[in-house]
């Protein structure tokens, strides 16, 4: 597991992943812990993301927080983790990944319980400042947590990566889901702060269960540079993936359900269940794109170049685009939402083992330390998206309404899915006048006659 060979990572000329050994099929103890400890995380950290939408703008707005405040509290989430994420994945080697997965964690269950207590803050100037913090601390714990856990699980699966990473998003999509009506359930029932408790509790309850049978690996001192990784031609197209399919999600927060209760005047209590078909159709996908990923590499590219290009037609046709002159009609809005959902999953799932792999072929080291490099851009990236989409999506819906706004949004896709595609047909033509250098035609048939003479 410790070897780049058995990382399965560096793929062989011909694209094809050479075949995994009957032991590697069937998992260990230690790889069914620490999938158990991934879902935990992913699972009760998206469900502690989520359960603010439905009842915290306005609790805020009783505070003396303006609508653009409220915006910058969310905000402020995706921009500080942007930050720690790249500090925390740099010297993950030095902390521990263990030690970093179990405290992220243990401080994002104890954020969580006194997110439930800002409502005894006066209100005013101290409320606002005391979101901000508290906000802030549970983004650092979040990307601790989650850096943590995509190199865990790289050092644990290295084989198949993408397919266990696709298979996690399974559990993300259901803390997604299900955490907005569940804190409104709570919420509507018995207050402001038992949502946040009850939540902050089970993920407190669940740091013991981690310490115990999460397995510790061991890390071997930084020798990679971040600035070497990320410099990278690849890399830097690879992390515009990662940018616009990001954006191009939170892009929905701040506009989807203001169109839908505009556009179809359906009750407030359906709109979920409208988004509900982006989520099933990224989690449900997932691990299917994840395994095709993994047992066939030289996908990888395809699945980037056409889920890219495939998500910006689709934003297109969202609205739809006023030139298509189309009217909108709710099926084919779930429809489209269904087939971003796919779509996203396409570009999402093969981004994480594809940076590797060029990491691999320009020199890194295998290990915990180049695992927490890509961890920590990749959810950095991820988390710099989420911040910009947000903010541009709301300005282009307020400007030029929701069909032209994310008509516009499908650009970063657009662009990305371009990028993508212009730099692998570089790669392969400089691949193929290479080859055909280092085995001129005139040597293949001085061979052959050698052979030949021989015989």
């Amino acid at each position: 597991m410790g070897s780049r060979a058995a990382g399965g990572e560096q793929p062989p000329d011909d694209g094809v992943s050479e075949g995994v050994g009957e032991e590697s099929r069937r998992l260990t103890r230690e790889q069914l812990y620490t999938i158990v400890a991934a879902a935990s995380i992913n699972f009760s950290s998206m469900m502690c993301y989520s359960i603010l939408g439905p009842f915290f703008p306005s609790e805020a707005e009783k505070k003396g927080a303006s609508n653009t405040i409220v915006g910058l509290i969310f905000g402020c989430f995706a921009l500080v983790n942007f930050l720690t994420s790249l500090i925390l994945g740099n010297y993950l080697s030095q902390i521990g990944a263990k030690f970093m997965f179990v405290s992220g964690m243990f401080v994002s269950g104890c954020v969580t319980i006194l997110f439930g207590m800002l409502d005894r803050v006066p209100s005013g100037p101290m409320f606002i400042s005391f979101c901000f913090l508290v906000r802030a601390m549970d983004a650092i714990s979040f990307a601790a947590a989650i850096t943590a856990s995509f190199s865990i699980l790289a050092k644990a699966f290295p084989t198949n990566i993408a397919t266990v990473l696709g298979s996690l998003e399974i559990f993300s999509g259901l803390g997604l889901v299900l955490g907005p009506p569940l804190g409104g359930f709570l919420y509507q029932s018995f207050g402001y702060e038992v949502p946040f408790i009850t939540l902050g509790c089970i993920v407190l309850a669940l740091v013991p269960v981690n310490m115990c049978i999460l397995p510790r690996y061991d890390s071997t001192p930084r020798k990679e540079s971040f600035w070497k990784l990320i410099l990278l031609p690849k890399v830097l197209i690879l992390c515009l993936t990662i940018f616009s399919l990001s954006a191009c999600l939170g892009f929905f927060d701040p506009t989807i359900s203001l169109f839908i209760l505009k556009k179809f005047t359906l009750p407030a209590g359906y709109v979920g269940l409208v988004f509900l078909g982006l989520a099933l159709s990224y989690s449900l996908s997932s691990p299917l794109l994840g395994l095709v990923s993994d047992k066939l590499p030289y996908m990888r590219k395809w699945l980037l170049i056409f889920g890219d290009l495939m998500t910006a037609v689709c934003l297109f046709m969202l609205g739809p685009a006023p030139v298509l002159h189309i009217e909108s009609q709710l099926w084919m809005f779930v429809l489209v939402l269904v087939l971003i959902g796919f779509s996203l999953g396409m570009s999402a799932i093969p981004v994480f083992p594809e940076i590797l792999q060029c990491a691999y072929e320009n020199g890194f080291e295998e290990g915990l330390s180049l695992l927490g490099l890509v961890s920590g851009l990749f959810n950095a990236m991820w988390s710099l998206g989420a911040f910009v989409g947000p903010i541009l999506g709301g300005f282009l819906n307020e400007e030029l309404g929701f069909e032209w706004a994310a008509a516009i949004q499908g650009g970063w896709p657009l662009l990305s899915g371009l990028a993508t595609g212009i730099f692998y047909i570089i790669e392969a033509t400089r691949k193929s006048s290479s080859s055909s250098l280092q085995n001129p035609p005139g040597d293949n048939e001085e061979r052959t006659r050698l052979m030949v003479n021989e015989t």
